[in-house]
């Protein structure tokens, strides 16, 4: 089988792992920059090039950074229009990349959130702060990444400030109410095919609240609940996403999802949980790309 792998750098940990495991499985597998790309769009014969090369592929693993996701999300668009089976599909990753759609469409299929307020004008601060049960409270930025944009507010003047100073940035924001119970951990459910097949526990450093590995967080192998579990696949089936890491917090009224990866990291989930994901993730490729799965409907048109 031909593999085509869209990443921006195939020495990162996640796209190695990648490579290897479908080398071992005696697949040809290309990595591939998909900012590189161009496209010939066609009803007739759509195709794609890199370089002066007409490039082909019986399936695709998106691994599109945040940063990207406009163009990475046309290349993906451009193999689904050649018929190529695409690992994640461009409307799931657009959905999954809009932290206020995918919380919204969470909580239309009942997943437990943390108490989110979002609006336009800083006139409705003090409105969003009652809302959120006051301070402390989590403010972030709708196109943060890896913990950035992400700040506590300890009181409620510190969180109108915060608003006020986003608001003047023309920046789109979320509030939400803080999990304190959590203690600065999360757990990371990596979900393929429909099944939780890895997850780890992520502890913030010292002083820090957010428990991202990329802000000096650790990482340890987890139990999960059967409740945890049911929330994490539930999660990557509201975003349609066929592979996610489900972000969840252990909260007093059960499991609350912060967020849904659809190119979720694989080095710190394969180091702590001592699972061969990308393998996993080649095997459900290797089960579905010949013949793929019925399409997830989507809960928004």
């Amino acid at each position: 089988m031909k593999i085509i792998i869209l990443s921006r750098n195939a020495k990162l940990y996640s796209t190695e792992a990648l490579v290897k495991a479908a080398e071992v499985r005696s697949h040809e597998v290309r990595v591939v920059d998909y900012l590189r790309c161009y496209m010939n769009i066609t009803s007739r014969k759509p195709k794609i090039y890199i370089d002066g090369e007409e490039i082909a592929a019986d399936a695709v693993i998106p691994r599109i950074g945040a940063s990207h996701t406009f163009y990475g999300n046309a290349v993906v668009r451009q193999f689904e229009m050649m018929n190529v089976f695409t690992l994640n599909d461009s409307v799931a990753i657009a959905r999954s990349r809009d932290k206020l759609r995918s919380l919204q469409l969470l909580a239309k299929r009942g997943v437990g959130l943390p108490v989110t307020g979002f609006a336009h004008h800083t006139s409705a601060s003090s409105e969003l702060i009652k809302m959120c049960g006051g301070a402390p409270l989590v403010i972030k930025l709708l196109e943060g990444t890896q913990g950035v944009g992400v700040v506590l507010a300890e009181t409620s003047k510190a969180a109108e400030s915060v608003i006020e100073a986003f608001n003047g940035l023309n920046a789109n924001i979320l509030v939400q109410e803080f999990i304190a119970e959590a203690k600065g951990a999360d757990i990371r459910c990596l979900v393929v095919g429909g099944k939780v097949v890895a997850s780890m526990k992520r502890q913030a450093a010292e002083g820090e609240f957010r428990s991202n590995l990329h802000r000096g967080g650790s990482a340890e192998k987890v139990k999960i609940s059967p409740e945890e579990r049911a929330v994490a696949i539930r999660a990557a089936k509201a975003m349609g996403l066929n592979v996610a890491g489900v972000d969840l917090l252990r909260s007093n009224h059960g499991p609350v999802v912060m967020e849904v990866n659809s190119s979720p990291g694989l080095e710190g989930i394969e180091n702590s949980s001592k699972k061969d994901v990308a393998g996993q993730i080649i095997e459900f490729i290797e089960r579905t790309a010949i013949k793929p799965p019925k399409q997830i409907k989507p809960t928004d048109k």
